[in-house]
């Protein structure tokens, strides 16, 4: 499968299957779609198809530089780099018959926050259900069952998420302390994460932090009046001028690294990419803001309409970073992060991220879901922290989700890259944890692109660089 594309004076090859990404002038860019049918029918006679493609009347191209172009094709389809065919369907049949261990807990550690979010799926923190504060009994629990669950796995991830957790910092304290306490005798290593509102904030928490957390999310919508229109207090006063400060002190004295200010852009401000750059202008490096997830009859969900829009705003976003970058301004934007010579390993590009079966959350009572966005629905109940999982034909669905069981993800060019999408958005939008949200869908697409093309622009940089030396 081959995907290509021009963004920001860049001819972009995708050969899918094979991982490569190749940056080509225009006589290759355009030789490719008319090279494939050959390949597909077995055709590899350098020859024949340079006879081929000069006898096109309307390819603009003199004939040696066709036969040139048709030669570096085909050595790079001997190669393996285009063209390639996938040795994965197979692969992923065996991959879901695996034993799973789990490694990660979200650990819903407050039904209860201080904000009122208009776009917040947990009900201001109470997911379907009451306001509620995990005890530390319940979470002492969940991190038995994590270690018991997690087989020979030393690296353990737990997440201390909401509604807010800073309300219920005790627990948050005496459960980090409780994990560091497993890790000699339990041979394990806890990597803790904390999102937060930031509204509690302070210099003790900020320490404890430090100390211990190996990430932090601070949530923050960009701009003052995007962020206090979306994240008002339950009064409907804003939160940006409480947050900000405390948020760049976190930032800094993280040395910059290890945390990420997280927003969520709506159809309120498709020009999201002034909010992403208001929060680098601000001083923040580590940057994720992307779009809301909702139904069509919520007033800021995405629409239809604003989704060419919402790509145009990725392509002068990725623009913008460049030039920054090259000024000594750059920042790191989470959705244009990409590995293209490591990454995850191919069982993870397939599946995804794990939910329900390596990933679950745990309700501030005990209860198992395959993750924070299925909590408080019932059907998707898969046992608590005290019998483990019982509903095991559950968890056999969710080791069962993977892009080869998604129709709409077996010919898309993203799908090595975004593992299937999210299986919450999928059944939120379809009842099917195995269909695709067609939005997110298209919106990750171009993600992808804006991302492939600065790592092109930044090879172009490097290779120029060297020449130069």
């Amino acid at each position: 499968m081959i995907h290509q594309y021009k963004n920001n004076g860049y001819n972009i090859v995708m050969d899918v299957n094979s991982g490569s990404v190749h940056v080509v002038d225009d006589i290759v860019y355009d030789i490719i779609p008319m090279i494939e049918p050959f390949v597909e029918e077995g055709i590899r006679d350098t020859e024949l198809i340079k006879a081929a493609v000069a006898s096109c009347v309307n390819f603009p191209y003199p004939a040696e530089e066709i036969g040139e172009a048709v030669e570096e094709v085909m050595e790079l389809e001997k190669q393996g780099q285009l063209f390639a065919k996938d040795i994965y369907e197979n692969y992923i049949f065996d991959f879901k018959n695996r034993e799973t261990v789990v490694k990660a807990l979200c650990l819903h550690i407050a039904h209860d926050c201080n904000l009122s979010c208009r776009y917040c799926f947990a009900q201001e923190g109470e997911y379907h259900g009451e306001r509620a504060l995990m005890s530390f009994e319940v979470g002492k629990k969940a991190l038995d069952f994590l270690v018991a669950n997690s087989g020979s796995r030393v690296n353990l991830e737990v997440d201390f998420f909401g509604g807010e957790p800073t309300m219920n910092w005790q627990v948050v304290k005496e459960l980090v302390r409780y994990g560091r306490s497993l890790e000699g005798p339990c041979n394990k290593k806890f990597r803790f994460t904390l999102t937060t509102n930031g509204v509690l904030l302070n210099d003790e928490m900020l320490e404890f932090v430090n100390q211990e957390m190996s990430n932090v999310v601070l949530s923050i919508d960009g701009r003052k009046e995007v962020n206090d229109k979306m994240r008002p207090f339950r009064g409907g006063q804003g939160s940006y001028d409480t947050i900000v400060p405390k948020f760049l002190k976190v930032a800094e004295s993280r040395d910059q690294t290890n945390y990420y200010v997280r927003g969520t852009y709506t159809h309120n401000n498709t020009d999201f990419s002034k909010d992403v750059l208001h929060l680098a202008d601000l001083g923040f490096r580590q940057i994720s803001v992307e779009p809301v997830v909702a139904g069509p009859e919520n007033w800021y969900a995405i629409k239809e309409e604003d989704i060419p829009v919402l790509k145009e705003e990725y392509d002068k976003l990725a623009a913008e970073m460049l030039k920054r970058g090259k000024e000594g301004r750059g920042f790191q934007f989470f959705h244009f992060m990409i590995d293209l010579e490591g990454g995850p390993c191919v069982a993870k590009r397939l599946s995804g991220c794990g939910s329900g079966t390596e990933y679950l959350a745990v309700t501030p009572w005990g209860d198992l879901y395959p993750c924070h966005q299925f909590v408080g629905q019932e059907e998707f109940l898969m046992g608590n922290v005290d019998e483990g999982i019982t509903n095991t034909a559950l968890r056999d669905e969710f080791k069962g989700c993977n892009v080869y069981a998604k129709e709409k993800c077996r010919k898309c060019f993203a799908k090595f890259y975004c593992s299937g999408g999210c299986a919450a958005n999928s059944y939120h939008f379809h009842g099917n944890i195995n269909d695709a949200y067609e939005a997110g869908c298209e919106l990750q697409r171009k993600r992808i692109e804006c991302a492939i093309m600065i790592k092109a622009a930044l090879a172009e940089t490097e290779e120029c660089n060297d020449e130069k030396e």
